[in-house]
This record gives C-alpha cells, sequence and structure tokens, in this order.
C-alpha cells in the first residue's frame, strides 16, 4: 500500500467523519449566545394561519361551548396514560410508565417520563363557517361515554354538533376523528378542509443536551414515500412539496407523531432552535390542511403515536394503521446513508435484538457483538495481513530495484518493476488495504447505530451510568470549546487504542516499504497519528456506548494484528515466494498485473515521446 493509497484512505475517512465535526462545533459555538434574530425570522413559517374566532352568536349551536370549566379525562394501559382536556377537546398530556427522564433515573425517582404537556404544547383545528370561523381550542367540549380507553366530546346540541371520538387502540397508539353531525347547513359548501395547527416545545429528556439535540428533529413523510426532516442544526422552516402522511415531533429516543389516512395538504413546518431556554431544545410547529366532510358522511381521522423510537416497535404500528398504506413509521429511527443502512437493518438490529432478549448487560452485548464482528472479518484480515507480510519478505528484493533504478526520472521504470516483481511472486501490494476498507462500511454503520439504539438508554456498564450518553471522568463547571465540560474515559481509551492500532499498522507498512517510498511514508505518519487526536475533540460529548464499542473494536484489531504477527514464519512464507517465483519467470503465459502492464505501456508511450521530440 504505497503513500498516494493511504492518503486517499485517510481523505475517505475524513470527509465521512469530518461533516458530523463540522455540525459538533457548530452546536457548540451556539450553546453560549442565543440564535440570532434575522435566523429566527427566517425560521418563520409563511403558511395559513388559523382562522380567527369570530363572536359567537348566543343563539349559535356553538355558543353551549363558549363558557365552561375544562375537565380532564385520562385513557390509559399498562404502557401510556393520555390526558384529553374538554378545553380544545385535545390531548393535554401523556405519560410513559416504564420509561423517566435522566433527572429522574439518576435521581431514583419513580416518576413517569411526561412526553407531552399542555404548558408546552397545542393542538387546534379551524374550519369555516357560514356565519363565523371556528376554531376548537377556544370551546369547552362536552364528554360523553367515557371509558378507560375511549372518550366521545362534543361541541354544540346532541342534534348539531362536532364530535370527537378518542380511542387508545394499543400500547402508544391513540385513534382519533372529527365529525360533523347534523351540521350541513352551518357550513358553506366551498368549506372542504379544515386547518390544523400543532405546535410543542420539546424539553431535554437525556443527560446531555448537545448530543440529544443532534438527534432531535421535526420530520415527516410525504405520501410518495419518502421521509424528509428539517435541520437538526439550526432554526429553519420549510414546505412540504406534496401531500404528507405523518409528521413527527422527535426527541433522540422519543416522539409525538400525527398521522391522517386522508393526507395533509399545504404543510408548513417550523423548528426553531432553543438554545437561551434551560432545559428545552427546541420549538416544533406544524401547520396543514385536511379534509373536512361537512355533510359528516365522513369523518375526519388521525393517528397518534406517543412513544420510544424503537425500530421494530415503530415498524409494528402498521399492524393498527387507518388506510391500506404503511406508514413507515421506523424511518424516524435514521440509519445511516444506504449501504451503512442495510447493514444496521439487516445485520446490527437483528443481532442486538437477538442477544438482548436474554437479558444481558448492555456493555456485554456490545462486546459480543464485537467479537462476532471481528470473526466476520478474520479470514479476510489474515488474508491482508499476509499480503503486507509477502511485501516485507521481499523487501531486500526491492531495495535491489530502489539501487539499480535511482532518482526521480527513473520513477516510472523503478514502479513497473516493481510491480512486475510482485506479480512474478504472487504479491498484490493492494492486499493491505482490504482491512481498512472491510471495517470502515461497518465502523460508519455503528456510528449511526449506537446513538439510536434505545436499548442502551439508562443502561449502567462499569463506570458509565448510562451508555447512551457521554461518561464523566471529570468535570467543571465552565464550557471548553469542543471539549464541553468534562472527560470522557471511554473516548480517552478509545483514542489510546487509537494510537496503538495506528503506530501497529504504521510500523507494518514501513518493514515492506523501502527508498523514497519509506522517507515519504514518515511524514505521512503523522497524518496518521494526528487523527485520533481529531477523534478526541469529535467523540468527547458523544455516547460512552459508541467510544466503548470503537474502543473495543480497535482493541480487538491491535490484538489480532499482533498474534498474525507471532505466528507468521517469514523464513517459511519467503520459501513459498521463491516457489512462486521459480514457477513464473519462465513461463511464457505468465503476464504481468494490470497496474504493471498499464506502467509498462505508459513508459514506452514517454520513450516514444521523448524519441520524437528528439
Amino acid at each position: 500500500m504505497d503513500k498516494n493509497t493511504i492518503l486517499g484512505l485517510v481523505l475517505i475517512v475524513l470527509v465521512i467523519f469530518g461533516y458530523s465535526y463540522y455540525n459538533s462545533q457548530e452546536r457548540a459555538s451556539e450553546v453560549s449566545s442565543p440564535a440570532p434574530t434575522e435566523q429566527v425570522k427566517k425560521a418563520e413559517v409563511t403558511g395559513q394561519a388559523m382562522a380567527p374566532v369570530a363572536k359567537v352568536d348566543t343563539n349559535s349551536v356553538f355558543a353551549t361551548g363558549i363558557n365552561g370549566n375544562a375537565q380532564e379525562i385520562t385513557l390509559k394501559n399498562s404502557k401510556i396514560e393520555v390526558t384529553l382536556s374538554t378545553k380544545g377537546g385535545v390531548v393535554s398530556r401523556v405519560l410513559l410508565k416504564e420509561f423517566k427522564s435522566y433527572e429522574d433515573y439518576v435521581n431514583k425517582r419513580n416518576n413517569a417520563l411526561e412526553l407531552y404537556s399542555k404548558e408546552n404544547a397545542s393542538l387546534a383545528f379551524a374550519i369555516d363557517g357560514k356565519t363565523q370561523n371556528i376554531n376548537t381550542e377556544n370551546f369547552y367540549f362536552t364528554p360523553t361515554a367515557v371509558t378507560d380507553t375511549s372518550v366521545t366530546m362534543i361541541l354544540g346540541t346532541p342534534e348539531k354538533h362536532l364530535a370527537l371520538e378518542y380511542h387508545l387502540v394499543s400500547d402508544y397508539l391513540v385513534n382519533f376523528s372529527l365529525k360533523s353531525v347534523g351540521m350541513e347547513n352551518e357550513f358553506p359548501s366551498a368549506t372542504k378542509v379544515m386547518h390544523l395547527k400543532w405546535k410543542d416545545k420539546v424539553r431535554q429528556l437525556e443527560k446531555g443536551a448537545y448530543f440529544e439535540d443532534r438527534y432531535s428533529t421535526l420530520s415527516y413523510k410525504l405520501s410518495d414515500g419518502s421521509a424528509e426532516h428539517l435541520s437538526e442544526q439550526e432554526s429553519e422552516a420549510e414546505k412540504a412539496e406534496g401531500s404528507v402522511d405523518w409528521v413527527a415531533f422527535k426527541n433522540q429516543y422519543f416522539s409525538a407523531v400525527l398521522m391522517s389516512p386522508s393526507k395533509f395538504t399545504e404543510a408548513n413546518f417550523n423548528s426553531e432552535k432553543l438554545n437561551d431556554t434551560k432545559g428545552y431544545l427546541k420549538s416544533y410547529t406544524a401547520e396543514m390542511d385536511v379534509p373536512f366532510d361537512p355533510s359528516g358522511k365522513q369523518a375526519t381521522q388521525f393517528q397518534f403515536y406517543f412513544g420510544p423510537n424503537k425500530y421494530h416497535l415503530l415498524q409494528a404500528q402498521d399492524d393498527h394503521k387507518l388506510g391500506n398504506v404503511d406508514q413507515d413509521l421506523e424511518e424516524l429511527v435514521y440509519l445511516g446513508w444506504p449501504i451503512f443502512r442495510w447493514i444496521n437493518r439487516y445485520f446490527t438490529i437483528y443481532v442486538f435484538d437477538w442477544l438482548t432478549q436474554f437479558g444481558i448487560p448492555m456493555g456485554i452485548v456490545l462486546l459480543l457483538i464485537t467479537i462476532l464482528l471481528r470473526v466476520i472479518v478474520y479470514a479476510p484480515t489474515r488474508k491482508s495481513f499476509l499480503s503486507s507480510a509477502r511485501m516485507r519478505v521481499l523487501k531486500p528484493r526491492i531495495d535491489e530495484i530502489a539501487t539499480k533504478y535511482p532518482g526521480q526520472e527513473n520513477a516510472m521504470k523503478r514502479q513497473q518493476e516493481q510491480m512486475t516483481l510482485y506479480s512474478q511472486y504472487g504479491v498484490s501490494p493492494m492486499g493491505g488495504c482490504l482491512p481498512m476498507l472491510i471495517q470502515m462500511p461497518i465502523w460508519i454503520a455503528m456510528f449511526n447505530f449506537v446513538p439510536n439504539a434505545f436499548e442502551l438508554r439508562q443502561q449502567p456498564f462499569l463506570w458509565a451510568e448510562d451508555l447512551s450518553t457521554y461518561d464523566s471522568l471529570i468535570t467543571w463547571g465552565t464550557e471548553i470549546p469542543y471539549i464541553g465540560n468534562h472527560l470522557s474515559l471511554f473516548c480517552i481509551l478509545f483514542v489510546a487504542t487509537n494510537l496503538l492500532y495506528t503506530f501497529m499498522t504504521m510500523r507494518q507498512q514501513q518493514e515492506s516499504m523501502s527508498g523514497e517510498q519509506a522517507q515519504q511514508m514518515k511524514i505521512m505518519q503523522w497524518m496518521m497519528y494526528i487523527m485520533p487526536l481529531f477523534f478526541f475533540f469529535m467523540f468527547n460529548n458523544y455516547s460512552s456506548g459508541l467510544n466503548y464499542y470503537y474502543f473495543l473494536s480497535l482493541l480487538l484489531s491491535a490484538g489480532t494484528m499482533w498474534y498474525l504477527r507471532r505466528t507468521t514464519d517469514d523464513a517459511k512464507l519467503l520459501a513459498k515466494l521463491e516457489a512462486n517465483y521459480e514457477a513464473n519467470k519462465n513461463n511464457p503465459n505468465k503476464k504481468a498485473s494490470g497496474l504493471a502492464s498499464r506502467l509498462e505501456a505508459l513508459q514506452k508511450e514517454m520513450e516514444a515521446a521523448k524519441k520524437a521530440q528528439k
């Protein structure tokens, strides 16, 4: 593996991780100061405003809902409590019974996690009427037919009213609908849609606001099948290009999702960062139109999902879909670009789920996954190591060629002779690159998987109290740029093993190089040693689970390299290569390698060009 190949691999790594590092620093610079006014103005939604509420006629069918006292009705099962308010007839609070916020977890309080509350969230429907515009958030509904899992609330009289029906249908799914009953004459014939406005100010639920904020975003799914999301890093407003199946107000590990089989149209979304508001991450707003039938023949149906962002759990919500099209809520769990998404979706998730069903500590699960991956890549790693070992034992022959063809003017001829020699001995100079090329997709796949692995949330291991967030070896009060207010021990171990692995890899490469190539490698190695230090500033705020995995992976890689070096007999390897050489040197059918033949052709072209010039 020559200097250009190494440089190319280094650049690939830097490009892949560079974008994430850039975003990290953007967030770090924003923590100390609020978003500028211009940015906030840029993020303002330009969609349709909610219809204003006219003064309600006391003779109107809606007059009964003008005044009243807000009542609360709770729908519940073993997983969730959904509280509804008669003021507006909408969800006012959601508790997830099996989960806790980080503050409650670390302080050992048995409080259910509050995912949604009327203090931060609101939902209102606006409908154009003949004499007045109706905005549901300004009226009091009357509850009827109340059970533990269902309720109907009406606005109007028994004969003429708007009806909101709620039904808790599964662990985390609430079906609800809005229907007009006997009110055909209250709405103009042109009224075919109603407008809804949904807002929520998302609270910080995890230990590190920086890391949670990176994975919290307003997401939505277009009806053509593609899932989109607004920027995690800055305030942003966006209008959907087409109809929308669902909108999700997403935290790192939990989401509130609003769905409708009728499709949302004219959808405008806004995500505003709340850097200056302690305890909060972002403010989300969604304004959309949805079909409405004033005749009451067809109810407008909706679904709410309030729950964890667990891949297979989200996938299973399609079992309760209202329409004929799968909702694909699992798109909320980001698994990376296509190749990395395939690795995570069809390998990592299944292995992870299989291991976790045995109740094994999450740290051991990550260890077992790391060992399994090392076993899978052992054969190509060994093949790659032997390729480098062959180049190492052939170094004296390469040195002879370097002596025979010294200087830059003979570089092409020298390279051609080396390629021919490798071909005659049956050696591939590119074989040493294979371990990095094999490991890189797995490393990046895990980079995307671990921060989204809900099962790691609030799982302690060794000194880390929560594998889903950073571990704190040392903490201090003041934020330091690029580091934060702590040192992560797992990150330090990752960086240390990275330096060890880099040292072993560079030494192995240097043992097989000679002449100018060896001198160039000495310069290149400084870049290789800088990369682990760069990773420290990038990963100190990342989850301890991810740093722990990288530490294990590099430690096992270094151990594998040490084992292969100890068990490789250079003398036997050289004897085998000499046998290959004897078999090939007088073989007229033996052709040079592709690279050697191309170098030979290029050399001939250059010689012909020189003769033509003379």
